[in-house]
């Protein structure tokens, strides 16, 4: 919920104006907006008067915003351009690197760089004032030999923080991203050159000729892909990754070559629902508008244990077959209780070859897992990772076939173990 505080406006505020430029810095972010909206909100303005904060959000609000995933943008622009006195301030420190002194005293907010760039439009940021010392005319030489690449820096940053040609960037890199899997055993067989006789269809042979034993027939097993399915939590806490993660997906989906028999995909937060058909559309931003208008809980609640007894009842038979790995996407922060969702992650594994639990909230280095969720979901999950960053999903595509990769699950299961003691 966004903070309203009084709101600071001249005595000929120009509103109409000030609504406009507002919705062109919205366009610039990526919202849909075109003329017939800025009128719509303006008359809507008008309608409902300005005398209450709260009102005049929700008015421009309504007008502005028809999809889930544009409410974060919305409400910082929001602040940035309506509500906070120093708000060029906030946004030029919002594009400036990390290190600025006190004036980037905390960092950038989910959006809050799209924001800024959105209302900047271009302006370049102020350079960084010489620093005060007894010498100014000493020289300081920076040794950057170690320094990371551009898109180095873009492989580790976090979705959350970044720009929107940063976000596009890594979109495109993931588009390229491939997500191997290796053939399972199977005792079906096919024909070969070498390898095993296949005595049957040598003995059919020869009995077409008479019976005279000619060259032996040879067989191998057939290659077994297995299903990846993915269960994307798409609550107010993940929305971001998960939408970048669903791009990802996408990608491999249509990949050729790939390996994978079937890829399905579901999307949860108060409720289930099955995006696979959406995914299967050759153009990306047509597959997750129309995913995105197929699951109305995008920035809702989370309701994990209920969604996963979902799926454990209506679609695991359909889906888990042919010895399918799961992927869960979630942070594990669940409002049911805990028995339950203990109870639905173990049926999940039951029926799974693996489970692979993606978590943003491993970004931290001080991880521990004391969420009654967490604690809850952990012992029933094959491998714990990250899942915030183009470089975490690169060291998925590395181990998703190692049915010996554990992740974080061991160190995480020790330490919950201390915290239980």
């Amino acid at each position: 919920m966004v903070e309203h505080i009084p709101l600071e406006l001249p005595d000929d505020p120009k509103l109409a104006g000030n609504i406009t430029h507002f919705a062109r810095a919205l366009r610039r972010a990526g919202l849909p907006i075109g003329p017939g909206r800025v009128i719509d909100a303006i008359r809507a303005v008008e309608a409902a008067g300005f005398s209450d904060k709260r009102d005049f959000y929700w008015t421009l609000h309504a007008c502005f915003v028809n999809r889930p995933e544009h409410r974060t943008v919305f409400a910082q622009l929001f602040r940035l351009y309506w509500r906070d006195p120093r708000y060029l301030e906030h946004m030029m420190a919002a594009m400036l690197p990390a290190i600025r002194g006190v004036q980037e005293d905390r960092p950038a907010q989910a959006a809050e760089k799209r924001a800024a760039e959105a209302l900047l439009d271009g302006a370049e940021a102020p350079q960084q004032e010489e620093a005060e010392t007894a010498d100014e005319d000493a020289l300081i030489e920076v040794d950057a030999s170690l320094t990371m690449s551009a898109s180095e820096r873009l492989r580790t940053l976090d979705f959350e923080q970044m720009s929107l040609a940063e976000m596009a960037e890594a979109k495109r890199m993931l588009a390229r991203l491939a997500l191997p899997v290796k053939p399972l055993p199977s005792r079906r067989a096919m024909i070969a050159t070498t390898g095993k006789v296949d005595a049957a269809r040598s003995l059919r042979q020869a009995l077409k000729r008479g019976g005279e034993m000619g060259a032996l027939a040879y067989k191998k097993p057939r290659p077994r892909y297995p299903n990846l399915v993915v269960l994307s939590d798409i609550s107010g806490s993940m929305s971001q990754y998960s939408r970048v993660i669903l791009h990802f997906l996408h990608a491999v989906s249509n990949a050729k070559g790939a390996g994978w028999a079937q890829v399905h995909a579901f999307t949860f937060g108060t409720r289930l629902t099955n995006i696979t058909r959406h995914l299967a559309t050759r153009d990306v931003d047509a597959a997750l508008a129309a995913a995105g208008a197929e699951a109305q809980d995008w920035e809702g609640g989370t309701r994990i244990g209920a969604c996963l007894e979902a799926f454990n009842r209506d679609w695991s038979r359909r889906v888990m077959g042919q010895g399918a790995v799961v992927l869960l996407i979630t942070d594990g922060l669940d409002r049911d209780a805990p028995e339950d969702l203990a109870r639905q992650m173990q049926r999940l594994h039951l029926t799974a070859r693996r489970v692979i639990w993606l978590n943003p909230l491993l970004r931290w280095d001080g991880f521990a897992p004391k969420a009654a969720g967490i604690r809850a979901m952990l012992p029933h999950v094959d491998s714990f990772r990250a899942g915030h960053s183009i470089a975490s999903l690169e060291e998925l595509a590395g181990v998703i076939s190692r049915p010996d990769d554990v992740g974080e699950k061991a160190r995480l299961m020790t330490e919950m173990g201390t915290l239980q003691s």
